[in-house]
């Protein structure tokens, strides 16, 4: 049978053992016909109280000195009782580890990782908070630190990592399987690097982790420390076991020590012999069972026959397999001799017709003699320089030769090697001298000896007297030689023994015996003579029994007697020393099989009831030793008379409670070298499998109960072993299922759902962060398992579901309930200030979306099967959180905005669920805050309105350019965190970083202040996502057109503000434009791009083509606003050069005050250095021209309606020039006219160029007719007066200086 293990094994490091915790079990006797009487499975007290069984009444405050004195006595005696139990259960575990013949260590199971406790929990933290602050050499790039961050944060501070530490059931490999899941998906998400691998990056944060993990000074002791452990015995040897079960069972060393010489457990024979007493015995208990009727009460009264063969039937089985064993391991190549038994009854029956007998052949061993050859003494009649030698043989054998050597030193050391099949060999040695004559045919022969060697015989080097030839002068020739003759395997014992039998060896005389072991149930009693390899008669010992009498006196020969008798047979036998007589009897006992031990007169005579003895005639000095220390009663106790059931009860759960204590993450799982003795003692000592498993289920639901950490597949394994043996399945071949074990059945069954059912309902702290891995789902399975019926019929899926719904609705209470008590939420709710209430609820959500996304993460795989409970257990977690929520909305003020980062960060978590996304807690959340957005958007609205009225009567039209300069050089808030600020109603006002959120920087403070708002309001709104289409909708259209009213009312005030400010400008040359005027041109320009993106709605088709049609007239307007303004500008300008030319009409050919300039101005040349005339006039205009275009060019931010301007601009001037030149056409202008006009037209056209006028506008046909009629007249003026135009030119204007 194959049973849960795990596969790590324990380390060859001993633990100490802790005093005084010794766990007492009640003892096996009590009233009634079951003998198994333990404590019931609550693992509360360690040991007993004192008085625990008593029913009287509560003891007074004070106990009488005789009442102390009964409660000393009856804990003394439970822990006599327990040392008893104890001990004896020991004997029978170090039975099982020194001859198992049934299990073996399991190779093949997942290995278990070493434990992490808490001291090592602290030093991991401390040391990923070293790495976060800086303070270790490893180095690591922004995306790892926050990786590492977010797991010290989230998950090694975490308490139910701390518990589950606590608890023993984490491993390091369980932390470093956690990272790597946190950092697949962090860089699953990390944009491509051309030519790095996201493998080699996840490769490279492990090897990183490994090294914080590790830490700088352990980087060379960890290594050999790790490979230490690696090595811990993946298969235990016996000693590791002993000294294994010595610290579960809590047995001494000493004890230990008794125990195993009194029980020989390095004796092979003994143990298999031992053995064989036990199952013999346990047959004829099943034959008195069978006579007396007393059946334990099954639940079909045909299961007792039944029964009945279930016993016989597994001492068949445990019979076959001991006779499959060799019979002696690591001996020579001797394998068990396989005997055809018959097939019926083959075990059971020990009568002489079924009796299987042996012939001589089957009794022939083989022997290996090993003779040594040192050297030989007293050779007289060789020269010293002659050479000799030895011969020796085997007789029937080989002759083998030593070396030569001289005679003055005759010595070898010479080893010769024979085989043999005869168990009494005649060994012949020979002394030769080689022959010097020519004649001689062989070497001489000096002496020779024969030796009869046996395996009792000595194996040391002894002198041996040599036989020398007639008149040899060497008298006394001796060899010094050992002979050295191995045991067999199964030759059990040999030597001289006197016999008489009735059968056999009829005549009383003295033989040579050997016992001989064919399989491990046969055995036989062999006489043999001199240099034969078969018996000359032999007796088979089954049924016999083997035992001490007194000396017979009709016999001659032999002092010490014993006999084996058998029905109808009595062989008597005698030795010449008592020593080889108990040896022989030891022998026989074994062999036999016989349940009655053997006891000289002499030693049963002595014994005194404390168990002391004058002198033991047995060599085991220990078996004298352990009844002085009161371990005989243990060691030759019947186990047939245990009830092993209770003993093997203790024996798991203090093995399990052993497990989970050492230093590996077990999980429930035992050590393979644990399974072995635990399959080994159940097969041996016939513990029922349904017993094993529900005793199992029961220690691990305990210890699941008290906080330990325990792999459901090891329940559901035990758990569906005892469902299969209940419901008549035969998991093991038992087909008998008592009253006992149904009940039993029901009672754990039951157990075990609510444990499960609990475990669901915790599930965020019986398995934290998924760990174990797998357990979750395996809990889930086995659930389903245990809520079956039967083994056949599956449960319907809708029952399953009713199950997980119900703990999973716990689990949200549950869960929420630990998550308030860490927040403290409660105390929060009650007292703080509204203020204080929404940051508290703020928190809460947070570690609420926490929560709910490490379920997604750790749990949902799992829950797999019903994602609809999983989103039910959501809406169940929101609704408690809502409550809190509710009371702390309902504490805030009226027109509170404090509370949309609450919508936000809910809304933007459920709306990405899609199975939560417009559920009833979200449709609850959308119901609260509706009419909030709604009064917001309204109070918005009215504040815009209200700005731009009360901010345009008051503008000052001043661009807010130097606002953005003055901003410091960092990185600026991003527009979704203005709504935090937003609504200060009625007084609203932009920060003063807002103009750097837009290309224009010469915006008026209104329009910024509006532009701004409009923005920050719909991204606002956009940033709340609000889940339903329809309000969604509807909000966003509502916003649309307010920005497209806002910025048409603020076209239309910029444009009557342009007006008027334009008309209060003077018309002369002194104009410049104001930055007033710029700033209002800059309004409308942003207000076209500002059009592009607040008042843009995507929307159905046909809304649309509708919006489509209400946003083109804003477009319409402002196009329409900007060419009014140009034209308006233009205008102003023109009306500037008419100012001029009126100046110039003053010189006029044929009028009054031309003809008197003219005369002036030559009359003051003769005396002053005169300007030239018409330059001031001329150049006056070409800077206020110039300028004015600097000035547009430098603060009107749009360039296209710039080059509109400067093209209407250019247009208009030669305009006005052509038309004042038309006036003029029949006059012949005056000089100064002339010159003037010449310079103002080509400064112009030039100034125009440089300013990106087209050609084909700066070329227009009104220039060409300019550019012709000053053509002519210059040419006139040259022949009337060459130096009049003094160097004044329509060739040369452009490269005049100015």
């Amino acid at each position: 049978m194959l049973d849960p293990s795990s596969s790590e094994e324990e380390s060859d490091e001993v633990l100490e053992e802790e005093k005084g915790e010794v766990l007492l079990v009640a003892p096996g006797g009590c009233s009634g016909s079951s003998p198994r009487v333990l404590p019931a499975p609550n693992r509360e007290p360690r040991a007993r109280e004192p008085g625990r069984q008593g029913s009287g009444p509560a003891r007074p405050a004070s106990p009488s000195p005789s009442v102390l004195s009964e409660g000393r006595e009856e804990q003394e005696r439970l822990q006599k009782e327990e040392r008893e139990r104890r001990l004896q259960l020991y004997v029978f575990i170090v039975r099982c580890i020194a001859y198992p013949f049934n299990a073996k260590q399991p190779t093949d199971m997942a290995r278990r990782q070493q434990k992490l406790n808490r001291q090592q929990l602290q030093i991991l933290k401390e040391r990923f908070q070293a790495f976060l602050n800086g303070e270790t050499q490893i180095v690591a790039d922004e995306a790892f630190c926050n990786a590492v961050r977010s797991y010290y944060e989230v998950f090694l501070k975490s308490d139910r990592v701390a518990r589950m530490v606590h608890s023993g059931g984490c491993s390091a490999n369980d932390f470093r399987d956690v990272f790597k899941k946190n950092i697949e998906k962090r860089v699953r998400s990390l944009p491509e690097i051309d030519g790095l691998s996201k493998e080699t990056v996840l490769s490279s944060w492990i090897a990183k982790y490994d090294a914080i993990c590790r830490g700088e000074e352990d980087l060379c002791k960890q290594p050999n420390r790790m490979a230490l452990s690696a090595v811990s015995e993946l298969i235990l040897s016996k000693e590791q076991l002993y000294e294994m079960f010595q610290q579960i069972l809590g047995i001494k060393k000493l004890e230990h020590q008794l125990i195993y010489n009194a029980c020989q457990l390095d004796n092979a024979d003994e143990q298999a012999a031992q053995i064989r007493r036990e199952l013999d015995g346990r047959l004829q208990m099943a034959e008195q069972m069978t006579k007396e009727r007393k059946f334990p009460k099954f639940v079909a009264k045909e299961m007792e026959n039944m029964f009945i063969e279930e016993l016989r039937s597994s001492v068949n089985l445990l019979m076959a397999n001991l006779e499959s064993l060799p019979v002696s391991k690591g001996g020579p190549e001797f394998k068990l001799q396989k005997l055809k038994r018959s097939q019926n009854s083959a075990f059971l029956d020990i009568g002489d017709e079924n009796e299987i007998q042996l012939s001589k052949s089957d009794v022939v061993l083989s022997f290996t003699l090993e003779i040594v050859i040192m050297e030989v003494q007293g050779l007289k009649s060789v020269a010293p320089n002659r050479i000799v030698y030895c011969t020796m043989e085997v007789e029937g054998g080989e002759k083998l030769q030593t070396d030569q050597a001289e005679a003055s030193r005759p010595q070898w050391g010479t080893q010769g090697d024979f085989t043999t099949t005869h168990p009494r060999p005649v060994v012949k040695v020979k002394l030769f001298t080689e022959s010097t004559g020519v004649l001689a045919l062989e070497d001489k022969e000096l002496g020779r000896v024969i030796l009869y060697p046996t395996s009792n015989s000595s194996k040391s080097p002894e002198l041996h007297k040599m036989i020398v030839p007639k008149n040899s002068q060497d008298s006394d020739l001796k060899i010094k030689l050992a002979v050295r003759m191995d045991k067999p395997p199964h030759m059990k014992h040999c030597g001289y023994l006197y016999a008489l039998g009735q059968k056999v060896w009829k005549r009383w005389k003295k033989r040579y015996f050997v016992l001989v072991q064919v399989s491990q149930y046969t055995f036989a009693m062999c006489s043999y003579r001199e240099k034969k390899s078969e018996p000359q008669e032999l007796m088979q010992l089954e049924g016999y029994t083997v035992d001490y009498t007194a000396p017979h006196t009709g016999l001659q020969g032999g002092r010490m007697f014993f006999n084996a008798v058998k029905e109808g047979d009595t062989v008597i036998f005698a030795s010449d020393d008592d020593q080889d007589r108990i040896l022989w009897v030891q022998a026989m006992y074994r062999a036999t099989g016989q349940s009655y031990k053997p006891i000289p007169a002499s030693q049963a005579q002595k014994m005194n009831p404390k168990g002391g003895n004058v002198h033991m005639e047995l060599s085991p000095l220990y078996a004298d030793r352990a009844q002085k220390h009161g371990m005989d009663e243990f060691i030759s106790a019947n186990p047939c008379k245990f009830d092993h059931a209770s003993l093997f009860r203790v024996l798991q759960r203090q093995t399990l409670d052993h497990r989970l204590n050492d230093s590996y993450s077990c999980l429930g799982w035992f050590s393979p070298g644990q399974v072995f003795v635990l399959d080994e003692y159940c097969a041996r000592y016939g513990v029922r499998g349904c017993h094993r498993h529900l005793c199992y289920l029961n220690e691990l639901m305990d210890h699941s109960e008290n906080g330990a950490v325990i792999d459901p597949t090891l329940l559901h394994y035990s758990f569906a072993f005892c469902a299969s043996h209940v419901h008549g399945n035969r998991p093991d071949g038992i087909g008998t299922v008592s009253v006992e074990e149904r009940e039993r059945f029901e009672e754990t069954k039951n157990r075990l759902s609510s444990l499960l059912e609990n475990q669901i309902s915790h599930f965020r702290y019986c398995f934290p962060f998924g760990r174990p891995e797998g357990a979750l789902k395996a809990t889930l399975s086995l659930l389903e398992r245990v809520l079956m019926k039967d083994i056949a019929t599956p449960i319907p899926a809708e029952e399953v579901k009713k199950v997980v719904r119900k703990c999973l609705e716990k689990a949200a209470l549950i869960n929420y309930m630990r998550l308030t008590e860490y927040a403290k939420i409660e105390e929060t709710l009650n007292q703080a200030t509204p203020a204080r209430k929404l940051e508290e609820v703020l928190h809460l959500a947070e570690l609420c979306i926490e929560v709910l996304q490490q379920n997604e993460e750790h749990h949902a795989e799992a829950f797999a099967w019903w994602p609809d409970l999983l989103a039910e257990h959501a809406e169940k977690f929101w609704s408690l959180f809502s409550v809190d929520m509710d009371s702390a909305l309902e504490a805030q003020p009226q027109d509170s905005w404090d509370t949309f980062p609450l919508f936000q960060l809910l809304n933007n978590f459920l709306r990405n669920d899609k199975l939560l996304c417009n559920g009833k807690f979200h449709k609850h959340l959308q119901e609260i805050y509706v009419p909030l957005v709604v009064r917001y958007v309204d109070l918005m609205e009215s504040s815009i309105a209200q700005s731009i009225h009360r901010g345009l009567e008051q503008e000052s039209w001043q661009p807010v350019k130097s606002i953005t300069n003055s901003l410091p050089n960092v990185a600026l808030p991003k527009v979704p965190s203005l709504p935090l600020n937003l609504p200060q109603i009625p007084s609203f006002s932009a920060p003063t970083w807002m103009a750097s959120l837009y290309d224009s920087t010469n915006g008026s403070a209104t329009s910024e202040d509006l532009f701004w708002k409009l923005d920050a309001l719909q991204m606002f709104v956009f940033d709340l996502h609000w889940p339903e289409p329809e309000f969604a909708h509807h909000l966003e259209q509502r916003l649309k057109l307010m920005a497209s009213d806002m910025i048409e009312a603020c076209v239309k005030r910029t444009r009557i503000a342009f007006e008027l400010k334009l008309q209060k400008t003077n018309k002369s040359m002194d104009l410049r434009i104001p930055a007033s005027v710029c700033t209002m041109f800059n309004v409308l320009v942003d207000a076209k791009k500002q059009t592009a993106k607040l008042c843009i709605l995507d929307g159905g088709q046909e809304f649309a083509g509708q919006w489509q049609q209400y946003h083109s007239k804003i477009d319409d307007l402002i196009e329409e606003t900007v060419k009014e303004i140009i034209s308006l500008l233009v205008s102003k300008f023109v009306s500037v050069l008419e100012g001029v030319l009126s100046k110039l009409s003053r010189y006029d050919e044929g009028t009054f005050f031309s003809s008197i300039l003219s005369f002036t101005v030559k009359a003051a040349a003769k005396y002053v250095d005169v300007p030239k005339p018409g330059m001031d006039l001329a150049d006056t205009y070409i800077m206020f021209v110039r300028q004015n275009q600097d000035i547009l060019r430098e603060k009107v931010n749009e360039e296209m309606y710039i080059e509109k301007l400067f093209d209407q601009w250019y247009s208009s001037s030669m305009k006005v020039i052509c038309m004042w030149l038309a006036d003029r056409l029949d006059l012949q202008l005056h000089i100064y006219q002339l010159k003037t006009l010449i310079k103002i037209v080509k400064k112009t056209y030039r100034d125009f160029r440089l300013q990106g006028v087209l050609e084909g506008t700066l070329n227009s046909k009104t220039y060409d007719t300019v550019h012709s009629r000053l053509t002519v007249e210059e040419a006139t003026v040259s022949v009337t007066d060459g130096g009049g135009l003094q160097g004044i030119t329509m060739k040369d204007s452009d490269e005049e200086e100015g």
